[in-house]
C-alpha cells in the first residue's frame, strides 16, 4: 500500500509546477517579446541598409547599419541561447517526473498482483463465510467483515491510482518529445543564425576595406562635420544664454526673484512644472523618429574607419529611413528654428530648464513659439547623397550638455 499513497502524493506534486509555471509562463513571454522586438529591429535595418546601397560606393551609413544588423544578430542569437537554456531546464525536469513515474507503476502493479493473488483464495462465498464464523466473537465477526469491505475498496481505489498514473506518465511522456522536438528545431535555428552573422561579418569587412580606400574623402567628412558641430554648439550657446538672461529680466520685471546664476534659468512656475515633469520621465521619453537605431554614440570615440581620429558628439546620430518625420518627444515650446551649414535646418525645444535639439532636418513644420506636444511633427530627417538618412538629437540642461540615450525609453 505504500506506492498507493507515494503516488497518490506524488501526483499531487505534479500540480506545484503550477506554482512556478507564472514564473516559466514570464520569462518565455519576454523571451518571445525579445524575439519580436529583434525581428522588429532586423526589419528596420534592412530597409535602412538597402536605401544606403543607392548608391555604389560604400559609405559609414551603411556601415552603421550593417553594424546594427550585427548588434541585433547577436541578440537574436543570445535569445536562442537562453529558450534552449529554459528547454533543456524543462527536458530535465520532465524526465525527473517520468522516472519517479514509472517506478510509482511498476510498485503499484506489483502491489496490485500481490492483492489479487491474496484476494483469489478467499474468492469463493464459502470461504469468506468460513472467515467471518470462524470469529470468536461477534465484534471480531463485525470487524472480519469490515477489515473485506475495506480490502475490496483498496483493490478498486489501487485501480483507480494505476488508471492515473498511467494517465499522467503518459502525458508526461509527450511534453518530454516535445520539448526534445523543440529543442531540435532550436539548435538547427541556433546554427542558421551563426552563418547569418558570420555573413553580416563578412560584410561589415568588405565595407570596411572600401571604405579605407576613402581616406582622403572620409577625412574631409570628419573636417566638414567639426565645423558644423562648432556653429552649432555656438548658436545653442548663444541662445541659452539670451533666454536664461530674458527668463532673468522678465522675473525681475514681475516681482519674481531670479536664479541668480547667468547659467541657470529663472523658471516661471508653468515652466517650472513643466522642466520637473520632463525631468521626472528621464528614460521614458519618446523618441523623436519611429523608426531607426543610434548610429553614432555620445561623446567622444575613434572613427570607425579612420585610425588615430576622434569624433566628438553633442548628442547621438539616430539613422532611420527616408522620408521620417521628426517627432516632439514631450511637451514644450519651440524655442527656435534656423539653419546651420553641415546640419541643414535645426529645430530648438524649450522644455522648462531642459532644451532639446533636431539637427539635419530636410524641412521644418513648425514656427518659433509654438506649442508641441508628443510625437507632434517636428519636420522631416534629411537623406544626404550616400542614401544615409541621419537626425542629430542633443538634449541640453541649461548649459550643460546632457546625454540623450539616457533620456530615451529603451527600444
Amino acid at each position: 500500500m505504500k506506492a498507493l499513497y507515494r503516488s497518490a502524493f506524488f501526483l499531487s506534486l505534479l500540480l506545484l509546477p503550477l506554482a512556478g509555471f507564472a514564473q516559466s509562463k514570464k520569462s518565455k513571454a519576454q523571451l518571445e517579446r525579445e524575439k519580436k522586438e529583434n525581428l522588429t529591429r532586423i526589419k528596420e535595418a534592412n530597409r535602412i541598409l538597402q536605401q544606403t546601397k543607392v548608391q555604389k560606393e560604400a559609405s559609414i551609413g551603411q556601415l552603421n547599419a550593417i553594424q546594427e544588423k550585427i548588434v541585433v544578430q547577436k541578440g537574436v542569437i543570445k535569445t536562442i541561447s537562453r529558450e534552449l537554456t529554459f528547454i533543456e531546464s524543462g527536458v530535465k525536469e520532465t524526465e525527473g517526473i517520468v522516472g519517479a513515474l514509472q517506478s510509482d507503476l511498476e510498485q503499484l502493479k506489483a502491489e496490485y498482483a500481490t492483492m489479487v493473488y491474496a484476494a483469489s483464495k478467499t474468492s469463493n462465498s464459502y470461504n469468506k463465510l468460513m472467515f467471518l464464523f470462524a470469529a470468536d466473537s461477534f465484534n471480531q465477526m463485525m470487524m472480519r467483515m469490515r477489515y473485506l469491505q475495506q480490502y475490496s475498496e483498496a483493490r478498486k481505489k489501487q485501480v483507480e491510482q494505476i488508471n492515473k498514473v498511467q494517465a499522467a506518465l503518459t502525458g508526461q511522456l509527450d511534453v518530454l518529445e516535445a520539448k526534445k522536438n523543440e529543442k531540435k528545431n532550436l539548435l538547427s535555428k541556433q546554427l542558421v543564425e551563426n552563418r547569418n552573422l558570420n555573413s553580416l561579418k563578412a560584410q561589415q569587412d568588405s565595407v570596411i576595406s572600401r571604405l579605407s580606400k576613402q581616406e582622403a574623402n572620409l577625412k574631409q567628412e570628419v573636417a566638414q562635420r567639426q565645423q558644423a558641430v562648432k556653429k552649432l554648439d555656438n548658436l545653442i550657446a548663444d541662445i541659452v544664454r539670451e533666454e536664461i538672461a530674458r527668463a532673468a529680466r522678465a522675473a525681475r520685471e514681475e516681482g519674481r526673484a531670479s536664479s541668480g546664476s547667468v547659467n541657470k534659468m529663472t523658471l516661471t512656475p508653468e515652466a517650472a512644472l513643466i522642466s520637473s515633469s520632463f525631468a521626472g520621465n528621464k528614460g521614458r521619453l519618446a523618441w523623436p523618429v519611429e523608426r531607426g537605431f543610434i548610429s553614432q554614440r555620445f561623446g567622444r570615440h575613434n572613427h570607425p574607419v579612420l585610425k588615430g581620429v576622434v569624433i566628438e558628439n553633442r548628442g547621438v546620430d539616430i539613422q532611420t529611413t527616408q522620408g521620417e518625420s521628426a517627432r516632439a518627444i514631450f511637451e514644450g515650446k519651440v524655442l527656435t528654428v534656423a539653419s546651420v551649414p553641415g546640419m541643414n535646418n535645426i529645430v530648438m525645444v524649450q522644455h522648462g530648464e531642459y532644451f532639446v535639439v533636431y539637427a539635419r532636418l530636410k524641412s521644418v513644420n513648425v514656427a518659433e513659439g509654438q506649442a508641441v506636444k508628443p510625437k507632434d511633427v517636428i519636420g522631416t530627417v534629411y537623406t544626404d547623397a550616400n542614401g544615409t538618412t541621419e537626425l542629430q538629437f542633443q538634449i541640453w540642461k541649461n548649459n550643460v550638455n546632457l546625454n540623450p540615450q539616457g533620456w530615451l525609453r529603451a527600444k
